[in-house]
């Protein structure tokens, strides 16, 4: 055993030491100690200045056998998310209702129009936050970031009209979902169609990864079938649920997919006593179409759910949560040819929306447009709904009974 150890050969030692890390390192270090230090970590940590907590468990390991494996996930600052677990929810809550999604489904990212700044002083005063609490406007800024939200806006994204009831419809909006939310026998769903797909040899101005390029037709004139899209969005536990239509978009097509939903799902929400719906006010949805509200009334009655229909500004449909699913399905299969029925289900069957992928039905039948419900039956239903004081047209609740 050497007892003395030359300057050049501590410092080779120590040059050594720090080329390795983990087990290596105090495996190397534990040696040492062993044949230069009589086995004394205090004697090693006093010549070489060695951690002797590092030197006796490597010399435990060397002993045992049984290697200590390192957190290094565990070491280092924490991001601010993981120190304030309810702060990502939040500030989602804050800007939920200021956000809109790439009407061109060109991008997932959501756009915002509040600020870092505004976001940070909206949390001190609306979710009661402390000031010392909170991270700077910079971090707030990044965390927006990891949530998915870009706050550079685009003239492309400007709704081109705007009516007088705009702000109070937001408003009213926010109010209900957030009750909504917050009542765990209510349930919040976003539901809305997304453009007609044509089936056949198409291009969808997408790229994908294919060793050679796919050959679709030159032109756009010629395709088998079209598909009708319609989603229903679980907001809050973020299950979504796409159901394609090969006839029209009706208040009867719509009424079918939210039965259908309801049969596959009622399971998952036992206790359940409200439906509160999101919609941007459609063709096939808005609050006048009076064959809509009749089977509103009927899925009340069926469901024993008490049933709010609460809608979007007009020409502000982007602002709907489903929105956001159609980018991301957008941008899954624009690459691909949907060259079949089959093929479309297939692809959006593979999406995944927050890490889980849909539930994807093709609905049979036709569906007739124009159905209107006659006076005399409509005025037997009127007892069954009620239309809110200040925005008649944009709150609606349907009773059970």
């Amino acid at each position: 055993m050497v007892t003395e150890l030359t300057e050049k050969i501590k410092s080779s030692l120590k040059d050594a030491a720090k080329k390795l890390t983990g087990f290596k390192k105090r495996a190397f270090m534990a040696q040492v100690t062993i044949d230069y230090f009589n086995s004394s970590p205090r004697r090693a940590e006093t010549e070489l200045g060695w951690s002797r907590q590092a030197i006796a468990t490597g010399l435990k390991e060397l002993e045992t056998g049984i290697i200590c494996v390192d957190n290094y996930r565990a070491r280092g600052r924490k991001k601010t998310e993981e120190l304030l677990p309810n702060l990502e929810a939040d500030i989602k809550s804050l800007v939920e209702m200021y956000s809109q999604a790439d009407p061109k489904f060109q991008s997932t990212f959501a756009f915002t129009k509040i600020s870092a700044r505004e976001v940070r002083e909206a949390l001190k005063e609306e979710k009661g936050y402390r000031d010392e609490q909170l991270p700077s406007r910079q971090t707030i800024g990044d965390i927006l970031n990891r949530m998915g939200y870009s706050l550079k806006k685009t003239q492309k994204i400007k709704p081109l009209k705007k009516i007088p009831e705009t702000e109070a419809i937001f408003a009213n909006v926010a109010q209900a979902n957030q009750a909504a939310d917050n009542q765990t026998k209510s349930l919040r769903i976003s539901l809305d169609s997304k453009a007609k797909v044509k089936i056949g040899n198409l291009s969808r101005e997408g790229k994908a990864r294919y060793i050679e390029p796919l050959k679709a037709d030159d032109h756009d004139s010629e395709w088998t079938a079209v598909l009708v899209p319609l989603g229903i969005l679980d907001v809050r536990g973020e299950r979504l649920s796409i159901y394609f239509g090969q006839s029209a978009e009706t208040s009867d097509f719509v009424a079918d997919c939210l039965e259908l939903w309801w049969q596959e799902n009622q399971a998952i929400y036992p206790g359940l006593e409200e439906l509160v719906i999101d919609l941007d006010g459609g063709a096939a949805t808005r609050s006048n179409r009076t064959q809509f509200i009749k089977r509103m009334v009927e899925f009340a009655r069926k469901t024993q759910w008490q049933i709010r229909l609460i809608y979007y500004p007009p020409y502000h449909s982007k602002y709907n949560p489903i929105e956001r699913c159609w980018a991301v399905l957008e941008n899954y299969w624009n690459g691909a040819i949907l060259d079949s029925i089959d093929a479309a289900l297939n692809w959006a069957s593979n999406m995944t929306w927050k890490g889980i992928k849909p539930l994807v039905h093709l609905v049979e039948g036709t569906y007739e447009k124009g159905v209107k419900v006659l006076a005399k039956e409509l005025e037997q239903l009127q007892p069954f709904w009620q239309r809110s004081e200040t925005l008649p047209k944009w709150d609606v609740t349907v009773l059970p009974s």
